[in-house]
């Protein structure tokens, strides 16, 4: 068994003002995405300023942030946050959704693209390959904050989390690192590698939905699932297995249809 290490999920705290790691994982995340993108721009569009990626970048994190919030408050626990809705405002405890934030990004690419002459899926091409550093940083502050660790098990790298987070103090999946290595690790390796050779539109949006998909379902068979929730059937089945279906689904219609009648787009990656 692996010692959990000990980290205070305040990063900083000045007298009032606390920083929680969770919190910067965000910025973490952000920060590497806009560079990651800025090293990409001319490929994807010479005429492009970093002004305009900073735009970019922001509204699209502000669908992250706002559409995360809002899915887990729809998809997770309804009647908490109806009960008490400044909870709402409270996300340095954690409660973010990723498939209500990815539906937030949707939103934010299909309005920016609008804005400056971009489809839908050029934009979601160009992000794609970055947003895995988003998903690994937000595993480890999911892990740093204890939070959504896995089933009881007698792996030799299970861990006991803190008995605030887990009062059975039971050897458990860190499924969080489960998550980060694939959500965050593996992905971003897949759609990096994928993109770095012409692709038709659409082509690179459908493997991260699709290899998304996947990495989550398998997770959750050793994941923990909400406490208000537990399993929607046959005691195994969770809303993140449920949500991840579409996507799997998505992900394979965009990538057949992408080579059915697209030719191969420039490729984006340097």
């Amino acid at each position: 068994m692996l010692p959990y290490p000990q980290i205070d999920p305040v990063a900083l705290a000045i007298g009032p003002l606390k920083i929680h790691w969770y919190g910067l994982m965000y910025l973490v995340g952000i920060g590497g995405a806009w560079l990651l993108a800025s090293r990409r721009l001319n490929r994807f569009d010479p005429t492009w300023t970093k002004e305009k990626l900073s735009d970019m970048v922001f509204w699209m994190s502000m669908g992250v942030i706002v559409g995360g919030r809002l899915g887990y408050v729809l998809f997770y626990d309804l009647s908490a946050y109806l009960a008490n809705p400044m909870l709402i405002f409270e996300v340095w405890k954690g409660g973010m959704s990723f498939h209500g934030g990815f539906i937030g990004v949707m939103l934010a690419a299909l309005w920016f693209g609008k804005k400056n002459n971009k489809s839908f899926f050029q934009l979601m091409d160009f992000v794609a390959p970055m947003v895995p550093i988003g998903l690994g940083a937000g595993r480890i502050g999911n892990f740093i904050n204890a939070e959504l660790w896995g089933k009881p098990t007698d792996v030799p790298w299970a861990m006991i989390f803190p008995p605030f987070s887990d009062p059975a103090q039971l050897p458990r999946h860190p499924s969080q690192l489960y998550q980060f290595a694939l959500e965050g690790v593996a992905l971003f390796l897949i759609l990096w590698l994928f993109s770095r050779k012409p692709r038709p539109t659409m082509a690179v949006s459908g493997m991260f939905a699709l290899f998304y998909g996947i990495f989550r379902f398998i997770v959750e068979f050793v994941r923990v699932p909400d406490a208000q929730l537990g399993y929607l059937a046959w005691n195994w089945l969770t809303m993140g297995q449920v949500l991840c279906v579409p996507m799997i689904v998505g992900g394979l219609f965009l990538i057949w249809l992408a080579y059915r009648r697209a030719p191969a787009a420039p490729a984006a990656a340097v």
